[in-house]
């Protein structure tokens, strides 16, 4: 399912009165091509430069899927509007193709701007919208773990002495960031260092004339970002002379993915021992190309306590118990930049089990996997969805994917909740009919 429909006064406070354009997307079957009204090209109508879409063809765009061939004439057109479109159905080159189609190749200015709730979302974002560009202009990448080397060689920071103080043989010390090259004019950004280059004077959001928010929910459900997006949003730049795109997977048409796409299983277990023999069990049972195994994020008490994380301890219980051929990887959000980096290259591309919490719920593009474990339950239902959301993406694959989560009895009347709000159907596993644990 998909929607696109123009925000009006949601974002440009010059708008007349709000109207809404949902646009329903017909059922897909696995294995069989869906037949498109029109090319790519066709349906962009004009609107999106030649070179972007000949780019956009060589690498196999020629087809819109049919989240694509219904929304891009709203993106196309100018409006604010919100995106909802299910996970996998290709909202980012949507939205990318209407950034292309705003703005001005000759311009030295920024000129759009796609802000992303983690930093793998935005390197996965960037390497798509540098494929499309082909250097006709600058896509730079501003996201969490410190400025890159293309980041430095593009500012310069100057302190120099502005004026003295009344009465005081002193001077104030101004820090200036000096342009080395021209603005990009496309950035992606996590909210943080956005804000923190704005904040360093190095660029000016006054010229742009796009604004994305990809996985806008996420993002306006943290505390911590949404103070600063409310800024970007209405303080450093201008709602009436740009255009807002709302982007998000959680959506109440999610039905046909969840029901359709992907089985669901639980199965339950009750101590932790058992939690983890659960998990190898399941593991070695499942014919499963590649699997992502979901841990919740440490407690603050549990971190002040010097308690190892929970993903550590089913890395390492993997490590030396898993005798199958995918590689096992960790990846979690208090990881170092570079270590983050490299578990996310590691994966492309190869069979892996990967022990992550939910940063690799948003924007993780791995079409090889196959199987989810909720080796805890999320804390929401949406947190449910995008994590089921990362498997089922590979187009006309006939192989079972699957999501099973591992749930204690106390926790079953929750599952069987996000089982009532996303409409989807839950099968038990008896795994005492099938296995013998030595506990």
């Amino acid at each position: 399912m998909a929607a696109a429909f123009p925000a009006s006064s949601a974002f440009n406070p010059n708008c007349s009165a709000p109207f809404m354009l949902r646009l329903r997307l017909r059922p897909h079957r696995a294995g069989v091509a869906a037949v498109a009204a029109a090319t790519l090209r066709e349906v962009c109508a004009g609107r999106v430069p030649d070179h972007v879409l000949l780019r956009a063809e060589d690498v196999g765009y020629l087809v819109p899927t049919e989240m694509q061939e219904q929304s891009l004439p709203v993106l196309l057109s100018g409006q604010d509007c919100v995106l909802h479109a299910q996970t996998g159905s290709g909202k980012t080159l949507a939205y990318l193709l209407s950034v292309f189609s705003a703005i001005d190749f000759d311009r030295s200015s920024v000129q759009a701007l796609i802000v992303v709730p983690t930093r793998e979302l935005g390197i996965q974002v960037t390497k798509v919208a540098r494929v499309l560009a082909a250097k006709s202009c600058t896509v730079m990448a501003l996201l969490d773990g410190g400025m890159l080397r293309r980041q430095k060689s593009w500012v310069k920071v100057v302190p120099f002495l502005r004026f003295p103080l009344h009465c005081y043989d002193v001077f104030l010390l101004t820090i200036v960031v000096h342009f080395q090259a021209e603005p990009p004019a496309i950035i992606v950004a996590t909210v943080a260092s956005l804000c923190q280059m704005i904040e360093r004077r190095a660029f000016s959001l006054q010229s742009v004339k796009i604004l994305v928010i990809d996985e806008v929910d996420f993002i306006f459900g943290s505390s911590k970002q949404v103070s600063s997006l409310r800024k970007i949003l209405t303080s450093y730049s201008a709602a009436s002379s740009r255009q807002t795109i709302f982007a998000s997977a959680s959506i109440p048409q999610h039905n046909r993915f969840m029901h359709d796409c992907i089985q669901h299983k639980w199965t339950k277990i009750c101590t932790k021992k058992e939690r983890l023999n659960v998990l190898l069990s399941l593991l070695e049972r499942d014919a499963l190309k590649s699997g992502i195994i979901f841990v919740a994020e440490q407690s603050e008490r549990s971190k002040k306590a010097g308690n190892p994380p929970l993903t550590t301890i089913v890395f390492e219980f993997l490590k030396s118990t898993y005798k199958g051929s995918l590689d096992v990887l960790l990846l979690e959000e208090d990881m170092n930049f570079n270590a983050r980096a490299t578990s996310f290259s590691e994966v492309k591309g190869r069979g892996f089990l990967l022990v992550s919490t939910d940063i690799a719920s948003r924007g993780f593009d791995l079409p090889q996997t196959s199987h989810i474990y909720n080796f805890e339950l999320p804390k929401t239902a949406t947190d449910y969805l995008h994590r089921s959301g990362r498997t089922g993406r590979e187009p006309f694959s006939k192989v079972e994917c699957s999501v099973t989560t591992l749930i204690t009895e106390d926790e079953q009347f929750v599952l069987q909740r996000f089982q009532n709000e996303l409409k989807f159907h839950c099968e038990e596993l008896h795994l005492e009919s099938m296995f013998t644990f030595n506990l």
